[in-house]
């Protein structure tokens, strides 16, 4: 006579299917975040140097920013790159617009949340380790691809407005954005050169 309980169901203790099994990334598809793991430690390390300067610091001209708004609008950026990185790795769909950043209001928000200078380069350096652990091995070659629809301005004027390979978003910032900052940020420094870069 057969049991009237019922059995238990198993599971399999074979190999999962080849479908399913983690394939590791080839080292040479992954992208390379030195650089920008380098421009968020230039950018830090000139913060550094603007707030030690104190009082010596060099207002900036009518229109433009100061050390604290440079890195706001920095910290906006980068949120915003790490949004698209993970909505590409989530399989959603995405797109990139520096406006936000560009906001008068939202910049000064972040730097009260932020709690003043120190706070915000906090802020940028914890965000800017997370963009290069997502944007290093966690993305694969075809999600670097992945092109998201971009509005790029700067002093009123649209630069891109095109789709854009993901990765060249997050190469963009090691290569102009950050570095562009750097350079706005040490303007201020006492006898710095009279040529700024453009926010």
């Amino acid at each position: 006579m057969r049991s009237s309980r019922r059995r238990r169901g198993t599971c399999s203790r074979g190999p999962p299917p080849s479908s399913l099994r983690a394939r590791p990334q080839k080292e040479e598809d992954m992208m390379d975040t030195t650089p920008l793991s380098d421009a968020y430690g230039a950018l830090l390390d000139a913060a550094v140097t603007v707030a030690g300067s104190g009082d010596a610091v060099a207002a900036p001209p009518a229109g433009e920013w100061n050390a604290d708004q440079i890195l706001a609008h920095v910290s906006l950026v980068t949120a915003a790159t790490i949004a698209a990185a993970s909505c590409v790795a989530a399989g959603a769909n995405t797109t990139y617009d520096n406006r936000i950043a560009l906001d008068a209001w939202t910049i000064d928000r972040v730097i009260a949340l932020a709690g003043g200078d120190a706070g915000l380069r906090d802020r940028v350096r914890r965000q800017g380790e997370a963009l290069c652990a997502l944007g290093g091995p966690a993305l694969s070659e075809a999600e670097l691809a992945t092109p998201v629809p971009t509005r790029l301005l700067s002093n009123g004027k649209v630069l891109v407005d095109q789709p854009v390979p993901l990765g060249d978003l997050v190469t963009g910032l090691a290569e102009v954005e950050l570095p562009g900052h750097t350079k706005q940020l040490l303007a201020l420094l006492p006898n710095a050169p009279a040529d700024r870069p453009a926010a």
